[in-house]
């Protein structure tokens, strides 16, 4: 016995948490294959089962067998000293109760393993009928909450992924734990295991047959919509614990990496959507909606400025009247729109330098298709904040090119509607985008000059002010605003066709939107414009800002 204990010694415990059903026996084998490894299967169970009185066939052999006192679990199994380097230690989640002492969680090395609930219920009550407290994932967001808290955020493995490509997610799972890596966990042999808990018989058969993570079936198996309630609820909870998932191989995942937001500040946003406000993760519409069925939607862009909305009213007038020319219907009141916009922005502490997308869908469909005799629910309201500046340099000044994409005629659809549809822009912009240059020119269909893929354009000749009719282009609150400027301020003003020509010829060009405001264009099509110094013309800058206090 005392040639025993002097061969026992202090083991470094590895945690994993996760719900029932996970693959965390399959993982648990995988370690096990190890030659530094000792396993314990879920050693909280005994303590769990005493605690909460529940009953199931093997209880009263398994309080019989294994320690169920909760401070001797933690100090003696698992925190006790043991033959071997590691400790493996499989905890479901819904196990942790409280009582427990706190070096549970202050001590060893914990990960999360998690597996998508649609996959997890449909063989979930082989042994107990599903429940929202059965499949623990509300706990598995606790734990990870709890550990980060603690400064310890532990890593999220997902069971997908080990199935898809097991060598790397271990080789990252192995590196976040800070373990060599072992290619004996890849595989095992088939049967029960010595390290297989008393309850194994009645939860280990499909388990016993595998050899490794084997790849998913090509077909899943039918849901039962009987659980479709629990679906719903538990989706939410591995959705969060989704987004900490490390992308450990291409092969994982065919999808990019994350990429650097252009604003850093907008990865935390809120923003409005139907009759509530959400996370910017959170922030989905249905695939119902009109808008993903068609693009059916009309929209505005609004900008803030020092606590007030540019021309907030003319943008809500054009809104609604794209919304009734659609023939939309249940659409909501002006004072229900401004009051979710003015609630965002507050939300959001975003009274400047802000920039919103405000759109207003035909709303959710009762079945997918393009009648709007299936639009049932009533119209859906996004507001879109963000922290934006200008989104062009109107220091400097932009270059574009003329788009052999022509802009779209009122015979086909007016660009008045102010609609979500924007494809016709979208192609023009790829060729912009192509051509290097910063937005493109877009022609009507006589070769006239219409408009950029995204904003109004003028041209200044010999002290004259030009700018296209707004039959092809959107006549813009911007435009607007300039044109009554450059009235106000006693300039020829003179609106009619222009042709490519004359803009290559202009002694001055820039172009308006509310996204980029009023922007000086410097060449267009290889050609330098005037002296190629930007603006030169001077507006009086502080009459621009017609705005609405938030």
């Amino acid at each position: 016995m005392s040639e025993q204990k002097e061969e026992m010694e202090e083991v470094e415990v590895i945690h994993s948490w996760s719900a029932p059903r996970s693959l965390s026996t399959c993982l648990m084998y995988s370690f096990a294959q190890r030659d530094d490894m000792e396993l314990l299967d879920e050693p909280l169970y005994p303590f769990f089962l005493r605690t909460t009185g529940i009953d199931r066939p093997y209880k009263e052999e398994l309080l019989s067998k294994m320690e169920s006192d909760g401070n001797k679990i933690v100090k003696e199994v698992i925190f006790g000293p043991g033959r071997k380097k590691y400790r493996f230690c499989k905890h479901i989640a819904k196990e942790r109760l409280y009582g427990l002492p706190n070096d549970l969680m202050k001590k060893g090395k914990h990960f999360i393993l998690i597996r998508n609930p649609i996959d997890i219920l449909p063989s979930f009550d082989k042994v107990v009928p599903p429940t929202f407290l059965e499949l623990g994932l509300a706990d598995l967001v606790s734990i990870y909450n709890e550990l980060r808290e603690l400064g310890r955020a532990p890593p999220v493995i997902d069971a997908a992924d080990l199935k898809r490509d097991p060598a790397a997610t271990l080789r990252g799972l192995c590196d976040d734990l800070e373990i060599p890596f072992q290619d004996a966990m890849l595989k095992w042999e088939a049967g029960p295991k010595p390290v297989d808990g008393i309850w194994a018989p009645w939860w280990y058969q499909s388990v016993h047959k595998s050899t490794g993570f084997q790849q998913s079936k090509k077909h899943p198996v039918p849901f039962p919509f009987s659980l479709y309630e629990l679906l719903e609820q538990s989706l939410p909870l591995y959705n969060s614990l989704r987004r900490h998932v490390k992308q450990t191989s291409s092969l994982i995942k065919s999808s990019l990496p994350p990429p650097d937001l252009p604003v850093p500040a907008n990865e935390k946003l809120l923003a409005w959507v139907g009759d509530e406000i959400l996370p910017r993760e959170s922030a989905k519409v249905s695939v119902f909606d009109s808008v993903v069925q068609g693009g059916d939607s009309v929209w505005e862009g609004l900008r803030v400025y020092s606590g007030k909305i540019f021309k907030l009213d003319e943008h809500l007038d054009r809104l609604f009247d794209s919304a009734k020319a659609l023939a939309f219907i249940n659409v909501p009141t002006r004072e229900e729109v401004k009051e979710a916009i003015f609630t965002t922005l507050i939300r959001n502490g975003m009274f400047d330098n802000a920039h919103i997308r405000l759109s207003l869908t035909r709303g959710k469909k009762v079945t997918s298709g393009m009648s709007p005799a299936f639009n049932l629910y009533g119209c859906t309201l996004i507001v879109l904040p963000e922290w934006k500046p200008p989104v062009y340099d109107n220091t400097h000044g932009i270059t574009l090119v003329t788009a052999t994409t022509r802009r779209n005629s009122p015979n086909n659809l007016d660009s008045k509607i102010h609609h979500n549809n924007l494809l016709n822009n979208i192609l023009a912009k790829i060729e912009g985008n192509n051509a290097n240059a910063d937005d493109a020119i877009m022609l009507d269909k006589d070769g006239y000059v219409s408009e950029t893929n995204a904003t109004n354009i003028f041209l200044v000749k010999k002290g004259h002010i030009l700018t296209p009719h707004a039959d092809y282009c959107l006549p813009g609150i911007t435009r607007a605003t300039v044109m009554d400027l450059v009235v106000k301020e006693q300039l020829v003003l003179v609106e009619r066709r222009i042709s490519l020509s004359e803009f290559h010829t202009a002694d001055e060009v820039w172009t308006t939107g509310t996204m980029g405001e009023l922007t000086p264009v410097v060449k267009i099509d290889g050609r330098i414009i005037g002296t190629g110094q930007g603006l030169i013309t001077m507006l009086p800058a502080d009459s621009l800002c017609l705005c609405v206090r938030i």
